[in-house]
């Protein structure tokens, strides 16, 4: 069986390891429509229909598969696990793939077939500076609908860790605070140059640690509140399409994962 090789910044893992499998999560957010695109909320409030209070808000870019269930439950545990001690977030996370994410059966893409099927969709739904450019509109919307927000975070996974990267640009304008990645694609260094916001970056033990490190290195201001952890027994994708929860060692760095996550957040935003 042939596999495929990693580009542009990809691990190896990123490329050729499929999707767990999980028991079903049912989701304690909701949908909402941003201008025709579907987009899952999660707010701690007692009535989840409801306006939240809270005045942070997490951004989150899921991976190549969308709406995974343990996805979903990252970002209903983020949205509600500190709730209680007074670190309330709003918890948005847009389709960007318009209900049609990557197909876990081209995964691993071990044939000519799949390979090309991968490429068209990096290069076409999946383009991070086109999904970077289409952020800012998507937070004005988000704004006007929910107005107590005062400060915003991104989390990108895998691919999005690439698009929080582009959006974290300080000549941009960034509208985030604060930027975390997890087992990120396409590590690049020069991004961390323009950064001059808290970034955490979680890495498995199949992204490229030196190009992490000289990401590290590489960043602007705001260094005293970065944190980047690999955690060296996960593969890539634990902490989304790939964590396998069902093992009770990549459920606790699952957890531990969105734990580093919150207090993070809860020192930036």
């Amino acid at each position: 069986m042939s596999t495929m090789q990693p580009t542009s910044g990809h691990s190896q893992a990123c490329c050729n390891v499929p999707p767990a499998t999980v028991k079903d999560y049912k989701p304690k957010g909701r949908y909402i429509d941003l201008d025709g695109m579907q987009c899952f909320l999660s707010v701690s409030t007692a009535d989840t229909t409801g306006p939240s209070t809270a005045t942070s808000a997490i951004f989150i870019i899921y991976d190549i598969f969308g709406f995974s269930p343990q996805i979903l439950q990252g970002a209903d545990i983020l949205a509600h696990a500190d709730a209680k001690t007074g670190h309330e977030y709003q918890v948005y996370m847009p389709d960007f793939f318009l209900g049609k994410p990557y197909s876990p059966s081209d995964f691993p893409p071990d044939t000519e077939e799949k390979q090309k099927k991968l490429g068209a969709f990096f290069s076409g739904p999946a383009n991070p500076p086109s999904t970077a450019s289409k952020i800012p509109s998507l937070i004005s919307q988000i704004t006007s609908l929910s107005p107590n927000i005062q400060k915003w975070g991104s989390l990108g996974m895998c691919w999005g860790g690439k698009i929080v990267s582009l959006t974290a640009q300080a000549k941009s304008n960034t509208p985030f605070s604060a930027a975390a990645e997890v087992h990120p694609a396409m590590v690049d260094p020069e991004d961390a140059k323009g950064i001059e916001i808290p970034v955490c970056m979680l890495a498995s033990g199949d992204e490229d640690g030196e190009a992490v490190k000289k990401f590290a290195e590489s960043l602007g201001k705001g260094g005293e509140q970065n944190h980047f952890e690999t955690f060296g027994d996960q593969v890539h994708g634990w902490m989304a399409a790939r964590g396998e929860l069902e093992k009770d060692s990549v459920r606790k760095e699952f957890e531990r994962g969105y734990q580093t996550l919150l207090d993070f957040y809860h020192k930036t935003l």
